[in-house]
């Protein structure tokens, strides 16, 4: 049964300290629907030697995986298995044979047959909560810490629901969350006498406790939730870059006091809180769905929403809106006519399973272009880690209504001119474009550019006028030109931004008053910054000090690190006390009279 928490109690297991201390290695594989052998047996690879593997053939993969377990007392886990193919579970399990005495595979499964395909021995069935632990964790998620004694009057109403839920975890939590808010005896009664509860779970695979979640979640909630079906089961959901997603289709808006970003934040937060998403192991900007939940966003989406591995095919190609798909079925897409007639497309989002850490990751291989020109109405595209693609056609420029581009992790070595006509633009990440070394002249008229990452690309200079970019909240870096390009003045003009910021070439900041026009004292949102001079220009500057004492940064800075420092002695400010919110202080390849030189 879904939802009765097999995967938490496993994961309960496999994070003790003295699980971890009996095994030698760990592994953790999320298989779902999808049980292929060849993917499953690179996850455990890459899991158990902490680094990704290019084999392709599934023998090798199998005797490296054998290598590296011989010996070894191993515990695996294989969570949600549905296929009941022993071929598949003979070949799967071949090299496990070969670990040391001890070792074990864990399976979670809804399907018995699995269980017993698999030889489990022994089999733990997991029986509904008892009443009063189901409502003890009800009550968990229904009531803040200090209200639930002053909110007696509830009770009796919420253990009626809780009776509901049969036992459920997951429904517990989510109608929990869903109560949370909701602190009025009418509202209580109106969720306890819902005809949801009455709605056939066969039909749709939906626990009519999600249903009611849903239901009831405010109208903005219930877009952003929606638009999570396009992520597959298992994926793991980073919040910022999802809200950048949510931004880009217009579910979020600024408010007087809070940028969209902020906005999206508290929307995301909103959907944690009520238990539909999530925070997944070890990172607080992760997050998972549950496959329950991921089922109902599905459904709830409807024919908007077409993610291939789930969608054997479109019914109405033109009512598609978002679209994903993963394990390099583009040409699937042209049986469909899609993309080439999904016309109102908003959203193009190529995925594929990463198996090192279980999110999602862009495919690799080469995909034609030439669907763009018909995507007239496209919010998001995202082309990253297509390591072919050396260059954007210029129609690029008619898809006006574009607002987030991802082209990370490609080779392409220039953004054609037209890029600057996509005057909606909100987000521009290329990150990881090692063969980029110039931006389009005119990037200064993409004026509600919110955030460009440019980090791991080559760019020499950052282009004129870009201080017209008042929206700008991201610049991952920014280099100082010595003749054509931006000077540090622009720099200054950029008052919005936020985040980390690495400002290079400091030799080209001449005369050292200059500096000062970069304002960085006024920007309060800056949390890290890097401060580098170029290492190769062997005239040490004796105006250095000066420049570093006019970079100065707010004191609300928590990182600094400064590169190729060469004057003998920092600024009064560098150690100042009222920079108590730097927690990390960084010298590289540093001449100071008081330490010597510091090599990196």
């Amino acid at each position: 049964m879904g939802g009765i928490g097999k995967t938490t109690l496993a994961q309960l297991v496999y994070k003790d300290n003295r699980v971890k201390e009996h095994f030698d290695l760990q592994s953790w594989v999320c298989v779902s629907d999808d049980f292929d052998v060849f993917g499953v047996t690179k996850t455990v690879l890459e899991s158990v030697t902490s680094s990704t593997c290019d084999m392709k053939d599934l023998n090798l993969l199998q005797v490296r995986l054998q290598q590296k377990l011989m010996g070894k007392k191993f515990l695996l886990v294989l969570d949600d298995v549905w296929n009941e193919n022993y071929a598949d579970w003979e070949v799967l399990s071949n090299p496990f044979k070969i670990g040391a005495p001890g070792s074990i595979v864990l399976v979670t499964t809804r399907n018995g047959s699995v269980a017993s395909i698999m030889n489990a021995l022994p089999t733990d069935h997991l029986k509904p909560l008892v009443e009063g632990d189901c409502w003890s964790l009800f009550a968990k998620y229904a009531f803040h810490d200090d209200e639930f004694d002053a909110r007696r009057e509830l009770e009796v109403i919420g253990r009626q629901i809780v009776k509901k839920c049969e036992g459920l975890p997951l429904a517990a939590k989510t109608i929990g969350g869903l109560l949370r808010s909701k602190l009025d005896v009418d509202e209580w009664q109106r969720i306890l006498k819902s005809e949801l509860w009455d709605s056939s779970f066969d039909k749709t695979n939906i626990f009519p406790a999600l249903r009611l979640s849903y239901k009831y979640l405010p109208s903005h909630l219930k877009q952003c939730f929606a638009y999570c079906s396009i992520f597959p089961k298992d994926c793991v959901l980073v919040k910022d870059e999802v809200v950048l997603l949510w931004m880009a289709e217009g579910f979020l808006e600024e408010t007087k006091n809070k940028r969209m970003e902020e906005v999206g934040e508290d929307y995301f937060l909103d959907l944690a809180s009520r238990s539909l998403l999530e925070q997944s192991s070890g990172n607080k900007s992760s997050f998972v769905m549950h496959d329950l939940v991921n089922d109902l966003a599905k459904f709830v989406s409807g024919q908007f929403t077409f993610r291939l591995e789930v969608d054997n095919s479109p019914e109405i190609v033109n009512r598609i809106r978002h679209l994903s798909y993963f394990r390099n079925e583009f040409d699937n897409f042209k049986r469909f006519g899609v993309p080439y007639e999904a016309t109102r497309l908003h959203t193009f989002l190529p995925l594929e399973l990463m198996p090192s850490d279980n999110s999602y990751f862009y495919l690799t291989k080469k995909i034609p272009l030439d669907f763009l020109p018909n995507l007239r109405c496209l919010r998001v595209l995202s082309l990253s880690h297509y390591r072919n693609m050396t260059e954007l056609p210029e129609s690029i420029g008619k898809m006006k209504h574009l607002r987030y581009l991802n082209l990370s992790f490609t080779t392409i070595k220039r953004l054609p001119d037209s890029i600057c006509k996509l005057c909606n633009l909100q987000t521009l990440n290329l990150s990881g474009c090692k063969d980029l070394s110039i931006l389009p002249s005119d990037v200064g008229k993409l004026v509600n550019l919110r955030h460009l990452d440019i980090t791991g690309t080559v760019i020499k200079e950052m282009p004129m006028q870009l201080g017209r970019l008042k929206c700008l909240q991201t610049l991952t870096k920014f280099i100082i030109s010595k003749q054509n390009g931006a000077c540090i003045e622009e720099l200054g003009k950029l008052t919005n931004l936020r985040g980390r910021l690495s400002i290079l070439e400091l030799q080209n900041v001449v005369p050292p008053t200059d500096a000062l026009k970069a304002c960085l004292n006024d920007r309060k949102y800056l949390e890290e910054l890097v401060l580098e001079w170029n290492a190769l220009d062997s005239n040490i500057s004796e105006c250095q000090r000066s420049v570093l004492h006019n970079l100065r940064p707010h004191n609300n800075l928590k990182s600094l690190t400064i590169n190729n420092y060469g004057a003998g002695s920092l600024p009064d400010w560098v150690g100042d006390h009222s920079f108590s919110n730097i927690t990390f202080l960084r010298l590289e390849n540093s001449i100071l009279h008081q330490f010597g030189h510091l090599e990196p």
